[in-house]
C-alpha cells in the first residue's frame, strides 16, 4: 500500500500541479486504505471518489489536495471542515493544522469517523454530529474553513465564522455541478473570491444549504 500511496502522490497530485511540500507529505503519511469501505480496499488509491454509504463519498484525492492546498495552512491554524465523511480529509488537515473541528450530519458516519481518527492517533481532530451549514460557533472564528459538499451559495454562518485574513474553500453552484472557490476575508465586510475550477460534489444539506429532499 505504501508504494501505491507514493504513486498516488506523484501521479495524481504532484503531476497535476499540487506542489506544496507539506501537503504532499501529509498525503504520503495518511493511509487512505483505512478510510474506504472494506470492499473497496483494492481501489483505495483509485483516481476518483468512492462510496462510503448513506449516499456519501470519499472525494477524489486530487480534489482533497486542491482544497487543502488552497487553505494555505502554516500549522498554527484552527480549521473547520464541513462534511467529515470517512474522516480522510480531516486526517490530512490534522497533520497540517493545530486543531481541526469536522462536522458530519449523518450520525453513523460521524461515529465511525471519530473512532477511526482516534484509533489512528489524530488527537487534534474533533468530530461533531451536527448541521454543517451552521458551522461550529463554540470554537469560531476559524483561520480556515473547507466544505466537502456542494452548496447553492456560501452559507452565511460559515462566512460569519471565518476570521479576518481567513480562507474558506467551498464548492457552490447547482445540485449537479459546482465551482470550487476560495474566499478570503479581508475585513469584517470585505471578501474576495477566486475560482479554482469546476467540480462535482454531493449536496450540502442543511438549514443554510440544500433541503434534505432536494
Amino acid at each position: 500500500m505504501e508504494q501505491r500511496r507514493a504513486r498516488m502522490v506523484s501521479e495524481q497530485l504532484a503531476r497535476r500541479g499540487i506542489d506544496a511540500a507539506a501537503v504532499l507529505d501529509a498525503f504520503r503519511r495518511v493511509p487512505r486504505e483505512e478510510f474506504v469501505a472494506h470492499d473497496d480496499l483494492r481501489h483505495a488509491y483509485f483516481d476518483g471518489p468512492l462510496g462510503i454509504g448513506y449516499g456519501q463519498t470519499i472525494s477524489q484525492p486530487y480534489v482533497v489536495a486542491l482544497t487543502v492546498e488552497a487553505l494555505a495552512l502554516r500549522g498554527h491554524e484552527r480549521v473547520l471542515e464541513i462534511g467529515a465523511g470517512s474522516g480522510y480529509a480531516a486526517a490530512i488537515l490534522g497533520l497540517l493544522a493545530r486543531e481541526v473541528d469536522t462536522i458530519e450530519r449523518i450520525p453513523e458516519l460521524a461515529a465511525t469517523a471519530s473512532d477511526r481518527l482516534a484509533r489512528l492517533g489524530f488527537a487534534n481532530v474533533h468530530v461533531h454530529c451536527a448541521d454543517g451549514t451552521l458551522g461550529w460557533p463554540p470554537n469560531a472564528p476559524y483561520e480556515a474553513i473547507c466544505v466537502a459538499a456542494g452548496a447553492p451559495r456560501p452559507p452565511k454562518p460559515l462566512l460569519d465564522q471565518l476570521a479576518i485574513g481567513g480562507r474558506l474553500v467551498i464548492p457552490h453552484g447547482d445540485a449537479s455541478s459546482q465551482h470550487l472557490v476560495r474566499i478570503i476575508r479581508r475585513s469584517e465586510h470585505d471578501v474576495v473570491e477566486e475560482d479554482l475550477g469546476e467540480v462535482r460534489f454531493v449536496p450540502l444539506v442543511g438549514e443554510a444549504g440544500w433541503p434534505a429532499h432536494a
